[in-house]
């Protein structure tokens, strides 16, 4: 009898575990466009740096990613069991957000001003210890600041997966997105900021022979490669905040929901790419709607302002 009962919890305890993997799994699917943003916004914010303080920089942010999450999870479990109905607006509104994002995202890139920003805060760049102590401590307060953003779009898309799995389920499965999303992105973050480095190194080798040509060559193509990646990533994470809040946005939306899976249906093998084409444009047209209504209420605003 001890015996069948061990194993019997042995049988419940892989059901349990195969039970989260999967749950787990679904989430970190669902969640992957927000991720590839995330690391976008994440590498950029912390490039430009000084060299020696990249990865100090990458560490602070990490750890403010984790004390988001360690807020929005039990947040995020309160609200599921108190009104469990607000998941699903908070999806739809964390998706016009971000599609909002994206378009001010794309709005920047075409601007002819899009670095008069950045090239202002450069050309004011602090050279005191102190100032530049400042200067950093600030940088990080608005990468934390961004990454609660994004955090709570990746807690809401797993909350929403394992709304109906029980309690406990519920948590261990929030828990395991929340470090493992963590420690994915800024692992990626550290690894693409000091790409570059990797790449100077390299391309120094004293190394002769043919493996020290193949070694010079490679960490001349790293070197080569870091900004266009940096460029490319931050086209991606745009392009996934469309296609993210835009499915968001559809799926709060039941006639329009049906008509983006009527139209699917006449597509035959390309339903996947259609239907995901068509969550990006409802993205940009929800960005774009955002914006002019964000752009109105600060032009009334002003108005009523300046008549005072």
């Amino acid at each position: 009898m001890a015996g069948s009962s061990f194993f019997a919890l042995l049988d419940d305890i892989a059901a349990l575990l195969d039970d989260i993997s999967l749950m787990s799994k679904v989430a970190a699917k669902k969640s992957a466009s927000v991720l590839s943003d995330d690391l976008a916004v994440n590498a950029e914010q912390v490039t430009g740096m000084k060299a020696d303080r990249e990865l100090p920089v990458v560490w602070a942010v990490f750890k403010g990613s984790l004390k988001n999450k360690a807020i929005l999870v039990p947040c995020a479990l309160i609200l599921s069991a108190v009104l469990p109905a607000a998941v699903k607006w908070l999806l739809m509104a964390g998706g016009i957000y971000l599609c909002y994002e994206g378009f001010e995202a794309i709005k920047d890139k075409f601007s002819r001003n899009k670095d008069s920003e950045q090239n202002t805060e450069k050309k004011a760049a602090p050279k005191t210890p102190e100032a530049l102590a400042a200067y950093e401590k600030r940088k990080i307060k608005g990468a934390i600041k961004t990454d609660f953003i994004l955090s709570a779009e990746i807690i809401v898309i797993t909350l929403n997966v394992v709304a109906e799995a029980p309690l406990y389920q519920q948590i261990i499965t929030l828990a395991l997105i929340a470090v493992l999303m963590t420690v994915g992105v800024y692992g990626l973050v550290a690894g693409i900021v000091r790409l570059d480095d990797a790449g100077f190194a390299l391309a120094k080798t004293q190394a002769q022979g043919l493996w020290g040509r193949m070694t010079r060559s490679f960490g001349k193509g790293l070197v080569a490669a870091a900004p266009i990646l940096m460029k490319a990533l931050s086209w991606i994470g745009t392009l996934a905040m469309f296609l993210v809040g835009g499915t968001f946005v559809a799926e709060g939306i039941a006639p329009l929901e049906h008509a983006v899976e009527a139209l699917v249906a006449d597509t035959a093998g390309w339903g996947p790419v259609v239907k995901l084409g068509l969550f990006g444009v409802i993205g940009a047209v929800a960005g774009f709607v955002t914006a002019l209504l964000v752009g109105g209420f600060g032009w009334v605003r002003g108005r009523l302002g300046s008549a005072e």
